[in-house]
Parts: structure tokens; sequence; C-alpha cells
């Protein structure tokens, strides 16, 4: 007696980068073989916070994130997001310095992701309330910090709500257009503090589907991802409308920031710089327990 397809859940954030990334699943470009791939696109902040529930079988994770999820998901070794020297930035109206962000108030796109964690080891942040606690602001004492939308933060920092604005997904090619100014790069940081790319997001599948359906499902992932890389246009095409204000250079541009041979995989120096940076997290207590990693594929 055969059964119907096995479900896979996906979460991922409704940004070029993903969109281009799952192109080929998402419009049935690939054989799946024995598993139905179903999406969902939700932010990354969100996934983050779902991901202690475990409900989605495959999800995205910032890295900072995945820190607080190891009993229940495994890393894809595909699927990575990593900053090459570039990365999630600081921008505020005033040309500032870092020494300047001091007890300033920052928009941030949740303190789970892998840029409040980076933010904090750049300006000695040591927020009172745990990233893991849902929460609007706090306190970091070397600043403080409100809770956005990812999408709306270069507004705040325009409009004058908050002093500066931690920016991710493609704000970092358009700050600029509203008039804001870079005061650091964390990725450029990272990479002079360390000499390794700033590892950011990655996919995080579920454990308890037992290791050759993780097996499996994560090949397929990486044949979404060879396929859009090979169909770079079209794939192009169906990720442009998660740009906002993006035209096809400019997401082109982004795309290739995100989705490259980092993506296809993590590779030596890409788990290193993972295993650096949660470690570098735990040291400066931002993160309470060492992280134990686990790749697949």
């Amino acid at each position: 007696m055969s059964t119907g397809p096995m479900t896979i859940q996906v979460g991922h954030s409704p940004d070029p980068d993903d969109a281009f990334m799952f192109h080929a699943l998402a419009n049935d470009k690939i054989p799946t073989g024995r598993y139905k791939f179903v999406h969902e696109l939700v932010d990354i902040e969100t996934l983050n916070r779902r991901a202690f529930a475990a409900d989605l079988e495959l999800t995205a994770v910032s890295l900072h994130g995945y820190a607080y999820l190891t009993d229940t998901y495994a890393i894809c070794s595909c699927g990575a997001s990593m900053g090459d020297n570039y990365g999630p930035m600081i921008v505020a109206r005033e040309p500032w310095t870092i020494d300047d962000l001091k007890g300033k108030t920052i928009a941030v796109p949740g303190t789970l992701t892998t840029a409040f964690l980076a933010m904090n080891l750049c300006l000695g942040g040591q927020p009172t309330t745990p990233a893991r606690e849902p929460h609007t602001h706090g306190d970091a004492g070397a600043f403080k910090y409100e809770v956005h939308p990812f999408d709306e933060i270069l507004n705040v920092v325009e409009s004058g709500k908050c002093d500066a604005g931690l920016v991710i997904h493609e704000g970092q090619l358009t700050y600029a257009s509203q008039g804001l100014n870079l005061v650091v790069d964390l990725g450029k940081w990272w990479m002079q503090e360390t000499g390794l790319p700033l590892p950011l997001g990655a996919n995080a599948i579920r454990k308890d589907l037992g290791q050759p359906t993780m097996d499996e499902v994560t090949a397929i992932l990486k044949q979404s991802i060879q396929y859009g890389l090979d169909h770079r246009q079209e794939a192009l095409d169906h990720a442009l409308q998660y740009g906002r204000d993006l035209d096809n250079a400019k997401a082109d541009e982004f795309v290739g920031m995100y989705v490259n041979d980092w993506t296809l995989d993590f590779g030596p120096r890409g788990r290193e710089a993972v295993a650096l940076l949660l470690q570098r997290g735990h040291e400066a207590g931002l993160i309470p327990n060492p992280v134990n990693l686990e790749f697949i594929g």
C-alpha cells in the first residue's frame, strides 16, 4: 500500500535572496521525489521565535537564533547567508563614528537576529533582557534599542524616532537614498577582527525527521540553490517581487551578496566562522550556553 508524499513545511523570509534560493522548489522546477514542499514566507525574527515550537520541518534561522535550537534542529550545510567582508549595517542621520552611538537608541530587527548579536559584540553591549525573551525595547548598557520590523527600520531612523538603525536585507543597498549615513558595516568589522566571513543565516532541519530524510531534504535544497545559480535571470525575476525598492541591477547585486558558493556549502572556513561567532557570543555573555553545532550534508 503506497502512502502519499511526505509534506515538508518550509519557512523562509520574503526577501530576494531567500526567494532566489527557493525558486526551483516554489515553482516546481526540480523533482522532489517523495516530498511535497509547502512554503511559508515570514520575516526572519518571527521564524526564529517560531522555531522554539519546532512546527516547521525546514526553516530559515539566524545563526544567533540557532544557538537556542540545537536540541531540535540541525543546520543544513547548504542555504547559508554569509557576509564576506560585508553584512548588516548600523546607519544614522548624522555622519557618526561607533563612539557616537554610546547611549543612543538603535532600531533593531529582532534580538535573535545575528545582526543583533554582532552589534553587541562590536559595541560592547550587554542587554539586561535575554535575547530569547520576546520584548520590544531594552537597555544594553552601551546603547538602548527598540525592536521594529526589518523593512521599517530605515523609515524609523529617517523620521527621528530612533537615533540609529541596524539594517539587514536590501536596506544595506538602499539606506543612502533616504539620506542616511553608514556608521559601521558589521561584516567588515568582523572580517577585520577575525579574518573570516560573518555567518548570518542558515536553513535548519528538524532532527526528529531522522537521518535519511534530513539528508534527502538537504540534498533537494542544494539542488534548488544550484538551479537558481544556473538559471540566474529566471530566478531573479521570481526574486524581484520580494525586492522592496530594488531594480533588476540592485536585486542582482543583493542576491549575489547572499546566494553564492557559500550558499552551496559552508565549507570548512564557513563552519569555522559559525563556531567562532557563537563561541565569542557565549564568551561575551550574550549566549547562555556553549553551542554544539551539527551540520547535515
